[in-house]
């Protein structure tokens, strides 16, 4: 095999190279696909007790070694069919790694540089540049990160796939109101919100689509929606930037 090795951890957890797919169904079930994506993502040494702590959720059985050990066995003959041998998933000193060629693709490395890529675009006025890379930000963390597991190494990943999927719709929504696009930036604005009701980023922005459609009592209704949800969920008001936004929609004509 010649391609490049691809990683998706997003979604479904899938390997593919050239013409080869190893799926998820192929990773040794449920537990093989976490063990494996927790080796992709990691890339470094990953400790037997981490790995069997996320598996049986801080309560591994008394024989858990030998069933890792196994499990570990049936994740190196899958990625076997993409021709990674039985080095690029070591084991030594109590730790498993698996070791990717240096051009391999992961998915959800991918989408945090280009969230990075995009905000960075922004900063410059390289509107093109911050859709297209917001866009394919977006593409990637919507499909979220081992959907159906628990686990505190899942938890902390899946927030951070999410976090890029929350500042790739903010970025998208910055465009689109610099281009004077406001049904498509409330649109992403209230996606935002859905996402994380308590972040005021996501109501400025709805605020101005609003304000920018000549809306202004919509914008003023985003601003009591903002004000009320950190009222009764969190028992503080909204931010100065928050109010003085608020502020200057109300005094506009």
């Amino acid at each position: 095999m010649t391609g490049t090795l691809r990683v998706y951890l997003a979604g479904m957890v899938m390997l593919e190279r050239d013409d080869v797919l190893v799926t998820e169904e192929r990773l040794a079930g449920p537990q093989g696909r976490v063990a494996f994506a927790m080796l992709a993502a990691e890339r470094a040494p990953v400790s037997k007790d981490a790995i069997a702590d996320e598996l049986w959720s801080g309560e591994p059985p008394p024989a858990w070694e030998v069933a890792l050990r196994a499990l570990i066995s049936k994740v190196r003959a899958a990625i076997a069919q993409v021709e990674l041998d039985g080095e690029s998933l070591a084991h030594a000193f109590g730790c498993y790694q698996l070791k990717l060629p240096p051009e391999t693709w992961v998915d959800i490395e991918v989408a945090a540089d280009a969230v990075h890529r995009a905000e960075t675009a922004l900063e410059k006025d390289d509107l093109d540049g911050a859709m297209g890379w917001s866009l394919a930000a977006n593409a990637i963390a919507r499909r979220g990160f081992l959907q159906g597991e628990d686990g505190r190494w899942i938890a902390q990943r899946r927030a951070d796939l999410h976090d890029v999927h929350v500042r790739a719709l903010e970025c998208r929504t910055h465009v689109q109101l610099v281009r004077e696009q406001y049904g498509p930036a409330s649109r992403d604005a209230e996606r935002v919100i859905a996402l994380e009701p308590f972040r005021e980023s996501g109501y400025r922005l709805l605020m101005s689509a609003h304000s920018g459609a000549g809306n202004r009592a919509e914008a003023l209704r985003a601003y009591e929606r903002c004000r009320t949800t950190l009222a009764d969920e969190l028992g503080t008001g909204p931010s100065v930037e928050t109010e003085s936004l608020y502020l200057e929609i109300l005094r506009s004509d």
